[in-house]
């Protein structure tokens, strides 16, 4: 009987398939999502501050940056969930009579330490560029700084989560990327964008848009300061990653001033590798007495860090504690960079000249991250659920 022993095997064969698919393990659940602010990622208070223990002259000038950030603490929304606006005003009213000399107490005194997400992190650093350049367009000065574009516009009718994307409106009144890097440098945005001056050197030029602000300096000893002022919505890619990618750099090896040298010795790769990043910063002349951050104020060399928002407060004081010892100390997050995401990825300022360049451009360094919140802010987060 053919048939019975075809059915015989038939549920055998069914049976071994089910024994099979009982053994097989279960689907790995997904990877939980990211924390978007530092609330979701985690805080956990951390010891009291030693007055001692910090730097005093480091102190006395985050007391001054601090108190240029108290204006925009006591209106703004905090991105990072941590803290209300309300938060700010003892300490702010504090610090506007502070004396300097006694910053460290003023620290200890009107803040709880905390850590984001246990508070180890990384830091580099950056510092304001000076660069030949003039605002009239003379011989040898070729490369256009360009002031933000007229159709440069968020997406219409957006309906999605966050920010709309920065783009522009085509023709038949789509909307599409704006344009990238590449094209700009060839000319796609002539007519559209003023140029406010004219830069001597595109390596050169490249670099201060990535530091976000800088100095011009003309033939005549003429400097004109020029600030961050938009972005053309197209992705930030670090060159120094491809450069390691490429084999050109160890890990850890692509210093600032590295990247430079290889890019002028390799004229002919130097274009396409920076054409790599899309993106594109457009400037308006300043005429304070420092590069203005995200916040809005001024920047102070070994004072400002940029942060990302989302993670420490604009305006809050963060205490660092580096493999880099000159990195150590308070500090106060002024400024926000495309490259500086996450929690406790910091990017430390160090002024103007060639100290300043220096230190930045070697600045690679592990650290321990303590943000230090306003007393109602921490209390609210001990009391909370």
């Amino acid at each position: 009987m053919p048939f019975l022993h075809l059915r015989a095997r038939l549920l055998v064969a069914m049976a071994t398939g089910v024994a099979v698919a009982s053994c097989a393990p279960p689907p790995e659940p997904a990877p939980p999502p990211e924390p978007t602010n530092a609330l979701e990622a985690g805080v956990a208070i951390a010891p009291a501050l030693n007055p001692a223990a910090l730097p005093p002259t480091d102190a006395a000038a985050a007391l001054a940056s601090f108190v240029e950030s108290c204006p925009k603490l006591l209106t703004r929304t905090d991105a990072s969930a941590l803290t209300q606006a309300a938060d700010w005003k003892l300490a702010c009213d504090a610090a506007a009579i502070w004396p300097a000399a006694k910053a460290r107490d003023f620290f200890s005194g009107y803040f709880t330490p905390v850590l984001v997400e246990g508070g180890e992190g990384f830091l580099t650093g950056y510092f304001e560029p000076q660069i030949a350049g003039v605002k009239v367009r003379a011989e040898g000065f070729d490369v256009p700084v360009y002031g933000m574009p007229g159709d440069l516009v968020r997406q219409p009718d957006y309906n999605g989560e966050g920010r709309a994307p920065l783009g522009r409106v085509t023709e038949d009144g789509g909307f599409t990327y704006y344009y990238e890097r590449s094209e700009i440098e060839a000319g796609a945005i002539e007519g559209k964008a003023p140029v406010i001056a004219w830069a001597k050197d595109p390596i050169d030029f490249f670099f201060l848009q990535i530091q976000g602000s800088g100095q011009l300096r003309a033939p005549d000893g003429t400097v004109t300061r020029i600030g961050y002022d938009g972005q053309n919505g197209r992705e930030y890619v670090a060159i120094g990653r491809i450069l390691r990618e490429r084999g050109v750099f160890a890990p850890g090896e692509a210093t600032m001033q590295g990247i430079v040298d290889w890019l002028r010795a390799n004229p002919d790769e130097a274009k396409e590798v920076m054409d790599a990043n899309k993106s594109w910063v457009f400037f308006r002349e300043l005429t304070g007495d420092g590069p203005l951050g995200a916040l809005g104020v001024p920047v102070r060399g070994h004072a400002s860090v940029a942060a990302d928002p989302k993670f420490v407060p604009l305006g809050a004081p963060v205490l660092i504690n580096a493999d880099r010892d000159e990195a150590d100390g308070i500090w106060i997050a002024q400024d926000t960079g495309g490259a500086i995401k996450g929690a406790n990825r910091l990017d430390t300022f160090w002024g103007a000249g060639e100290t300043a360049k220096a230190i930045a451009g070697g600045m690679s360094s592990d650290a321990h991250i303590t943000l230090l919140l306003p007393l109602t802010a921490a209390a609210r987060l001990q009391s909370a659920p």
